[in-house]
């Protein structure tokens, strides 16, 4: 259960079978994948903060592309329930090892930490927790509603895993009334079982329809969102598939971004997508119904989160 990343993802043998050649990889990265460093005061300030209330970041942990951006302008996505997934996904820097215990107090840090930045739109997401009954659902509705008590007027967007498709454990997330629900799909169907470890297409699907259903149940609006990393082989047409497939299950905020490898023991980059093609996908996705698409090479899930206004989804 708690395998490292190498005993999923080692063999060759399991990438020819999704139709990923790994001789492929280019360890050379395009002149448009650019990181600038920080030289804003910001930068260390956010840093200083994350430090001292001992919490955790996506922006770290998964080596996103744009801490230091996000980072300059004061703003970054927690990462709760831990530093410890009990997934090993073959695209994820998080470590995978037996998580600690849940610490009561991280929802009011996270709180408190929202607060001092001043957030007006707030990203919170999770490891994988297979070790805990409800998959640190609970966990995540007890952040979910210090931050609202802590800061009044903010818009909170949350970024799930899928919680073994538990219906009560999303119930119980969807009662702390997020103003957006954000589950990623990450990858085409075919190439899920090689990408994902554990998660399924077709559940990932069914927990963003039930997490809109829900939320209708329950007298709240809540926009659902969901990303694809693209450059691991997945196809136009598989592309577009998922498009439909996110659209068909209530999904109306999309985002798309370039696959870079964390380190030699996670999946090979296949193709870096060119960002005028990036622009296209952006354009065919508005074209197909999604209410607001960031497709960019370094688009990641929260990347510039705070640019759709959720009262924008109607449906």
């Amino acid at each position: 259960m708690f395998g490292g990343v190498n005993a999923w993802f080692a063999s060759p043998k399991k990438l020819m079978a999704c139709k990923i050649d790994p001789t492929l990889h280019r360890e050379k990265k395009p002149d448009w994948i650019r990181v600038k460093l920080p030289r804003d005061p910001a930068f260390w300030s956010t840093k200083g903060l994350i430090s001292d209330l001992k919490l955790h970041t996506v922006c770290e942990e998964a080596q996103c592309p744009n801490r230091w951006e996000c980072w300059s302008q004061g703003t970054a996505t927690f990462m709760i329930a831990g530093d410890r997934c009990t997934r090993a996904c073959g695209f994820c820097a998080v470590k995978t090892a037996k998580p600690f215990a849940l610490e009561a107090d991280e929802p009011q840090r996270v709180a408190e930490a929202t607060k001092r930045l001043g957030l007006k739109h707030v990203v919170i997401t999770a490891v994988a927790r297979d070790d805990v009954a409800d998959g640190g659902a609970e966990h995540f509705a007890q952040t979910i509603e210090a931050v609202r008590a802590e800061v009044e007027g903010i818009v909170i967007e949350i970024l799930v895993p899928d919680f073994n498709g538990k219906d009560e454990a999303l119930m119980s997330v969807m009662k702390a009334r997020p103003h957006i629900f954000n589950h990623n799909l990450e990858t085409v169907e075919r190439l899920t079982p090689l990408v994902r470890s554990r998660a399924k297409y077709d559940r990932s699907l069914h927990v963003l329809k039930r997490a809109k259903e829900m939320a209708a149940e329950l007298g709240n609006r809540c926009a659902t969102k969901s990303g694809l990393m693209l450059g691991l082989g997945e196809t136009e047409t598989e592309l577009f598939q998922a498009m439909d497939d996110l659209l068909e299950h209530g999904v109306t905020v999309l985002t798309l971004g370039q696959y870079l490898r964390p380190s030699p023991q996670h999946l090979p980059v296949v193709e870096y997508v060119h960002p005028d093609t990036f622009e296209n996908y952006k354009e065919i996705a508005r074209k197909k119904g999604f209410r607001h698409v960031a497709s960019a090479p370094l688009v990641r899930s929260s990347y510039h989160a705070a640019d759709f206004k959720p009262e924008l989804d109607v449906t």
